[in-house]
């Protein structure tokens, strides 16, 4: 058993946070945890490392109860970067943890290869921006190997192409065997991950598979894309159009028969691209009535 929460619950004075979570994972999987701010989403997690203690329930970590410091040779919780030290350096923080896990000095290299920051490892963590600070983050948490790796925002800060970096990095890590945990607000990055999202709703997880309610979006380039929205809108379709891109949900009509209308009409399309939405569109679902910040931290 890689996972076991049951009945997990934790409250602030006589707030509920937690309201019973369960939790079972059998085998490696990559599981998305997505909610608006104060959902609870980072207590979960800090409950389940033991890092917080809660009030009623269990966690067991890869067959062992949390309390259990043993489990942390084999469980890894990516948090946020007020962890680091400034003073040191990228290559200090390795140094320690392959000191105190006891790990051969030579995985600091392969490590920090994988990740992307040898060129900045020797250098203090002060003067890291907050992109190479994740960087350091990720590799703390991967260099033991672990078989359970929780992350908590884990693509904050990264510029795109640091995100399709890291993107590719849990993917690896997870046809190597670890399962992940991971919290987002990214949900474009969410859909590339995994199908398996936990919403975290009122203080309670609802699974969900992406599979379920994900469609793709279509962006289409046109010669005439005004006839064309009049044409879709006759024929019953909604659509979009900003500065001259059409887009529309597969839900609405099949990508066939979307060419077959332009064609019978005598419209060229000039380029096609294909989103997949599935984490935005069921989050909208579940929280559209609720109040949240202007920017949503999920």
């Amino acid at each position: 058993m890689i996972v076991q929460v049951s009945n997990l619950k934790k409250h602030y004075k006589k707030q509920p946070v937690l309201k019973g979570i369960d939790i079972t994972i059998e085998s490696p999987q990559i599981i998305a945890l997505v909610g608006p701010n104060g959902a609870g989403k980072t207590t979960l997690m800090n409950c389940m490392t033991n890092l917080l203690p809660f009030n009623e329930g269990s966690v067991e970590l890869v067959g062992k109860k949390n309390t259990d410091a043993s489990i942390f040779y084999e469980v890894s919780y990516l948090q946020d970067n007020r962890i680091l030290y400034g003073d040191l350096t990228g290559y200090d923080h390795l140094k320690f943890i392959c000191h105190v896990q006891k790990i051969p000095l030579s995985h600091i290299k392969e490590v920090t290869d994988r990740v992307g920051m040898t060129g900045y490892m020797k250098k203090r963590v002060r003067n890291y921006s907050l992109g190479m600070k994740q960087h350091l983050l990720l590799a703390m948490s991967i260099i033991n190997k672990p078989k359970l790796l929780l992350l908590d925002e884990p693509l904050n800060g990264l510029d795109p192409t640091s995100a399709i970096n890291m993107r590719n990095i849990l993917l690896e890590l997870y046809e190597e065997g670890t399962t992940i945990i991971l919290s987002s607000h990214n949900l474009d990055e969410i859909d590339r991950l995994t199908n398996i999202i936990y919403f975290m709703k009122d203080g309670a997880l609802l699974k969900e598979s992406l599979q379920d309610f994900s469609s793709n979006q279509y962006f289409v380039n046109v010669d005439d894309p005004l006839k064309a929205t009049t044409v879709l809108k006759q024929a019953g379709i909604s659509c979009t159009m900003i500065e001259g891109v059409i887009s529309f949900l597969e839900i609405e009509v099949i990508l066939q028969n979307f060419l077959d209308i332009m064609k019978a009409n005598g419209i060229t399309i000039t380029s096609i691209e294909t989103k997949k939405i599935g984490a935005e569109r069921r989050y909208q679902e579940l929280f559209a009535k609720e109040k949240t910040d202007e920017t949503v931290a999920i």
